[in-house]
């Protein structure tokens, strides 16, 4: 989706840092996600939107047409997408002085402060974001398969220990940190890189103390995987490689 020509777009630069890059130095998808969060809340804030830290990701989508890389200087754009009668999609474009292009959806659900039940967007809000949504509509639902089961032998089951520094001020893992252990299948996976397309979808908040697994499945140019625990399907990803499915 280009960038649309009317309605609020917000834009902001950011350098890749030592700390955002793997080893060859790709900004990995854990940080390309944690630089979706913060200009989205840049947004939200500029815009003087009540309840600015009532929002939670439901879904992301990810394409990396080609990968940021360390020292480059980006340039994202943010606005909205689409709308639901209780969430919003963002899109985000981003691109850098050495050639970066990455193309970001991310799904996100106003919450009740008070409840954390799912609200209906506020009149302001459709004030001041819908006329770049332009009408189209969005949907929340989720759409990744289930994981395999525990018994039937199928996928690479590993476990993933939460850290004190993956929760953030709502006391839940943050929706960056999920990506960190797509980032751990994906260093023996050097074959899936620019162009492809992530996508991670939100289930159940991981809360602290959770036992938390990583089942993987791979096969050609594509991974799936999930993060499962006693209380079910934690997330879900699939990265795959662009035109492969």
């Amino acid at each position: 989706m280009p960038v649309p020509t009317r309605g609020r777009v917000f834009w902001r630069e950011r350098r890749v840092r030592l700390g955002d890059v793997t080893p060859r130095g790709r900004l990995r998808l854990d940080a390309l996600a944690r630089y979706l969060q913060d200009v989205s809340n840049d947004d939200t804030r500029d815009a003087e939107l009540a309840d600015a830290m009532s929002w939670v990701v439901r879904r992301i989508v990810i394409d990396v047409h080609q990968q940021p890389v360390f020292g480059e200087e980006l340039r994202l754009g943010t606005f909205c997408g689409g709308i639901g009668g209780r969430w919003a999609e963002r899109r985000v474009t981003v691109t850098g002085d050495l050639g970066a292009r990455v193309e970001a959806a991310t799904l996100w659900v106003h919450l009740d402060p008070d409840t954390l039940r799912p609200k209906v967007l506020p009149p302001e809000f459709h004030q001041l974001f819908a006329e770049a949504a332009a009408g189209r509509t969005v949907s929340a639902r989720l759409s990744h398969a289930d994981p395999p089961p525990n018994h039937g032998g199928q996928g690479e089951r590993m476990a993933w220990p939460m850290r004190v520094a993956d929760f953030d001020l709502l006391g839940h893992v943050n929706n960056a940190a999920y990506w960190v252990p797509v980032e751990e299948v994906l260093a023996r996976r050097r074959d899936l890189r620019a162009p492809l397309r992530a996508e991670l979808e939100y289930c159940l908040p991981i809360e602290p103390g959770d036992r938390v697994e990583v089942v993987t499945v791979e096969g050609g140019d594509e991974l799936a995987m999930w993060l499962v625990g006693p209380g079910g399907t934690y997330a879900s990803a699939t990265v795959r490689r662009a035109g492969s499915g």
